[in-house]
């Protein structure tokens, strides 16, 4: 080999090993951040939201009454009326319809999806409804009861609750795989329950330890994971089939919520004490890494996912520096607000 060839030769390679490098460096998408705050003010408290795909609309929970936001359009197309101490809401697309559990009158209110008019009011249910589900296997919805420490089942052709199952304690969060099976987090246990819910009965009650209050659950439902969020800073990964514990992650402090974004393989963790989102990434079913920690605000404990644009949507509002007779902040009048997450 030439002399003059030879010299270049470890510089030229050196320069193509580098090529791929800046290529990847440029191409990588940026980080998720807060993008947007949509103010919506009003009294109450609230609690989970869902976000419909096929329609585009985010439902928030709020004190007595359920807020429709157009999330492409920026606003507030629609209320849901009449839902006291309304916690969760579902949705039953292949039925056109939606469903609300409303604690404070241990009923669930059912509205059409297309038209946000309810069409129906189910009554019934254990005491405070709480998480609530509908079941594609199955084709019923489920309540998750947190006084009444059961699951009421309710078939929405008939538009009654036509069953019930005791659980082991106080339910919080549930999933549903679509092939009959349930899992519901159990706050004051720190367990988790696996449900048949075509036969309406509990199947396993596997241990959560060390998570401590478990409230979040998320599931992926190809890998046979379960992520629950607990209040001692950890997300706990256990395997869907068995229930053997996989793994645990760090999160933040006060979550309530967490989803699974199977198209990036990606956990998020809603941690309302630190103001922030945790996100895990999943780099296989036994192998998670936290990947950031993102800025939202205090008071901002549950989320949902817009699997299309790969969004988060949370509910906060401005915390006051005085204490009610609960020991929550108190919150200031009017600062109500959905706060939207994501790369911009």
């Amino acid at each position: 080999m030439p002399r003059l060839i030879r010299k270049l030769l470890p510089a030229a390679l050196l320069a193509l090993a580098t090529v791929p490098l800046a290529c990847a460096a440029a191409s990588s998408p940026p980080p998720a951040r807060l993008l947007s705050r949509l103010a919506l003010g009003g009294p109450g408290g609230w609690d989970y939201l869902a976000f419909d795909a096929p329609s585009r609309h985010l439902f928030v929970s709020r004190g007595d009454r359920v807020l429709v936001i157009d999330v492409d359009a920026g606003k507030q197309i629609g209320t849901i009326a009449n839902t006291a101490g309304v916690h969760g809401i579902a949705f039953a697309n292949d039925l056109h319809r939606g469903f609300v559990s409303d604690g404070r009158s241990a009923s669930v209110t059912v509205f059409d999806l297309a038209s946000l008019k309810t069409v129906a009011t189910i009554t019934g249910t254990g005491q405070n409804p709480d998480a609530i589900l509908y079941d594609s296997a199955s084709h019923h919805v489920l309540t998750f009861n947190g006084r009444s420490a059961s699951a009421s089942v309710i078939d929405p052709a008939k538009q009654a609750v036509i069953g019930s199952i005791a659980l082991p304690g106080k339910p919080e969060f549930a999933v549903a795989d679509g092939a009959g099976h349930v899992y519901v987090n159990i706050e004051d246990k720190a367990e988790l329950v696996q449900l048949d819910s075509i036969h309406d009965k509990v199947l396993q009650v596997w241990s959560l330890a060390p998570c401590a209050s478990p409230t979040g659950l998320a599931l992926d439902n190809a890998h046979h994971r379960l992520f629950s969020v607990c209040d001692n800073r950890t997300m706990a990964v256990l395997d869907a089939v068995d229930g053997h514990h996989v793994a645990d992650v760090p999160i933040g402090d006060g979550p309530d919520g967490v989803v699974f974004d199977p198209a990036e393989a990606m956990i998020y963790s809603a941690n309302g004490e630190s103001g922030t989102v945790t996100a895990v990434h999943e780099d296989d079913p036994d192998h998670y890494r936290v990947t950031a920690t993102i800025p939202t605000q205090a008071s901002a404990r549950t989320l949902a996912l817009d699997p299309k644009l790969h969004r988060l949507y949370l509910s906060a509002a401005r915390l006051g520096a005085t204490r009610q007779a609960n020991g929550r902040r108190t919150i200031e009048p009017d600062s109500f607000a959905v706060l939207t997450v994501g790369r911009p």
